[in-house]
């Protein structure tokens, strides 16, 4: 029997209700602006959940959406470049390979990649802290870019192709046409404890930064480039209704 024309009306203004009363959390997007396919990945902290399995292709010019947990979550997200599976049915990445998959399921990235650091609701107000580091290279420009927080929400990253610009002994080049891919840090080059900040250089103190580091923040200051480094924009950004991470800004 069919259900009468009340209890239908009756039902559907129960559901709006609950929808007004529940309304939608955090969501994070990332958008490939870049002229090429790219590979996001995406690794939680330890303790906290894999999101979205942990990487994806992503067209360019197209977006992908998801929840953020609604509880406490830390993690990184960065961009995988020049990714292909070879005959043998390998998958592998110039930049920012996670061991030869393409969901990387918790894995971290090969250096050098931009990476995009989030730590989602914390704090008595529901911060979002976000920031983009340059510590192990650059691969891919990269913005973070908050929608509809309360308080200090700046735009933060690096919109600058460093590519363009490496030094010489920072150069990684990729196959088969020897183009650069990458810049690495001078740790990643030089693997000194000065440069990497270790053993006596780590700390505050001690750790400081260096010309390799000095290139990177010259080119963007709202940016880490160094273990103990302190970028020039600081926020407490409360319950942003999204974050965007956005390649090639």
């Amino acid at each position: 029997m069919a259900a009468s024309p009340l209890i239908s009306l009756s039902t559907l203004l129960i559901l709006c209700t609950l929808a007004k009363a529940t309304p939608p959390g955090l969501i994070l997007t990332l958008v490939n602006n870049c002229p090429y396919t790219i590979w996001p990945a995406i690794q939680a902290n330890a303790g906290h959940p894999v999101l979205e399995r942990g990487g994806f292709s992503l067209s360019t010019l197209t977006h992908r959406s998801f929840s953020a947990p609604a509880a406490h979550w830390s993690g990184r997200i960065w961009a995988r470049t020049g990714c292909s599976h070879s005959t043998n049915g390998h998958f592998s990445c110039a930049t920012g390979d996670c061991g030869g998959r393409l969901e990387c399921n918790g894995l971290g990235g090969a250096a050098p990649a931009t990476l995009a650091q989030f730590v989602l609701h914390h704090g008595h107000a529901d911060f979002s802290t976000y920031g983009v580091s340059l510590v192990d290279g650059f691969n891919v420009p990269m913005t973070v870019t908050p929608h509809e927080g309360k308080g200090t929400c700046p735009v933060v990253g690096c919109r600058a192709d460093l590519l363009k610009t490496c030094p010489h002994a920072l150069q990684v080049k990729g196959k088969p046409h020897g183009a650069v891919v990458g810049c690495k840090s001078g740790c990643a080059a030089f693997g000194t404890d000065e440069l990497c900040c270790r053993n006596h250089y780590n700390s505050p103190h001690t750790c400081r930064a260096s010309s390799y580091s000095e290139f990177f923040k010259h080119a963007c200051p709202a940016t880490f480039t160094y273990a103990h480094d302190s970028p020039s924009l600081m926020h407490e950004c409360s319950a942003p209704k999204e974050l965007k991470v956005i390649f090639c800004h």
